[in-house]
């Protein structure tokens, strides 16, 4: 029986509309990061996902995740199709209805695999992405899911993700590295970012975007939410500040990419442990963010991978990084729910997410790599040099961003 709280369910539902803002604010993001002949094909690869995914969660991703599989991998199919709930079904969260906890982690399934296309940027076919976006969630995304937030294996051991360290940031960067080394380098040279003050927006709504992200994953408002929106913004303005600084002081200049990058690099660390640290851990995770994801895209770029809009090095590392630290500062001190690390002594939690960031990044690899070279066989993945030479918005779409 559902005790209605109407106060959670208000602000559940706020947070699940600023979650469904960040799946535009990647698409302007990522869409000023790439030439002008590029800007609407990967725009409308992360709103098709807010389409698309949405169809798949219906049928059966929420089910898949959420629905039986104690302990296990993947869940099953007893609420396919939504089966069942009504207005009073209650969710895993006391107070709040089902449909609201539906809802809310849907937004999460539609910009994961959105992420990924930053890094195929100018060079995959619509066809075979649509393909890659299915199977993707099916096997990559739901499973982790559920062994982390729907009662699974990770979620039985021990493990602790507050907000997508692991099942949003680090799966979708280490697929980002799976599909560059898959599908290879573009035939064209992208003139880079085309129009810094879109990436700008995108940078502002994906941060705004982001305090419903961690903040809603406590799924009630209390202490711990108020310490995880906090926690993002500082982790946020830290990891920017400290991400322009290390490149003023090795390229002589002080980038506005740069700084809006360091700040999405941090919050993209922050994710896993803003509702399970200190605000003083906040600003050191915001501040390692910074340095190591901007040494991370560094050496992407001496090992010549075509990472074109550097998902690995912000989401795949900061992802990482993240769950790593909050091994180190985690404290019930600040969410009784969650864990001491090792700062306190707790080796045993620490090593569980070292051992479960390597788990989630060789799966996620390996099953992207894999399902490309799958799709390679039915339909190209790499579009023809010719429509890279005229801009896949025009060769795919038969579309222009700009008259002139």
């Amino acid at each position: 029986m559902l005790h209605l709280n109407t106060g959670n369910t208000g602000f559940m539902l706020l947070c699940c509309s600023l979650v469904m803002l960040m799946t535009p604010g990647l698409a302007f993001f990522y869409g000023g990061l790439v030439g002008r002949r590029n800007v609407l094909t990967i725009m409308m690869q992360s709103f098709v996902s807010m389409g698309w995914t949405t169809v798949i969660w219906f049928v059966c991703g929420y089910s898949l995740c959420f629905s039986g599989g104690a302990g296990g991998v993947i869940g099953d199919l007893n609420l396919a199709f939504l089966k069942g709930v009504t207005l009073t079904t209650p969710s895993p969260n006391p107070g709040i209805p089902l449909i609201v906890h539906i809802a809310y982690q849907m937004m999460f399934a539609i910009i994961t695999p959105a992420l990924i296309t930053g890094a195929f940027a100018n060079r995959v076919t619509f066809k075979a992405y649509l393909v890659f976006l299915t199977l993707w969630l099916l096997l990559v995304y739901f499973p982790f899911v559920h062994m982390i937030w729907g009662g699974g294996l990770l979620a039985q051991w021990g493990v602790l993700d507050f907000a997508g360290g692991i099942v949003v940031h680090n799966i979708a960067g280490m697929a980002a590295l799976a599909s560059v080394l898959y599908v290879g380098r573009r035939n064209v040279v992208d003139g880079g970012a085309h129009s810094i003050p879109l990436v700008a927006l995108g940078t502002g709504l994906l941060w705004f975007g982001w305090y419903g992200f961690n903040a809603g994953s406590e799924f009630s408002v209390d202490s711990v939410t108020a310490v995880a929106f906090l926690n993002t913004d500082l982790a946020a303005s830290f990891g920017g500040i400290a991400w322009l600084a290390v490149g003023w002081w090795l390229e002589k200049r002080p980038s506005f990419l740069g700084l809006m990058t360091g700040a999405v690099a941090a919050l993209a660390t922050i994710t896993p442990a803003a509702g399970y640290v200190s605000p003083l851990s906040a600003v050191f995770i915001g501040i390692a963010a910074g340095v190591v994801c901007y040494f991370a895209v560094a050496l992407k770029n001496r090992l010549h991978w075509d990472d074109a809009l550097d998902v690995w090095g912000v989401h795949g590392v900061g992802g990482a990084l993240g769950v790593v630290l909050l091994g180190v500062f985690a404290t019930t001190a600040f969410n009784a729910q969650g864990a001491d690390g090792l700062v306190a002594g707790n080796w045993s939690f620490f090593g569980k997410q070292i051992v479960a960031i390597l788990f989630s990044s060789v799966w996620a690899f390996t099953f992207t790599y894999g399902m490309l070279w799958l799709i390679d066989r039915f339909t190209p993945v790499h579009v023809h040099k010719d429509a890279e030479e005229t801009g896949l918005d025009e060769a795919l779409h038969g579309e222009r961003a700009y008259l002139t």
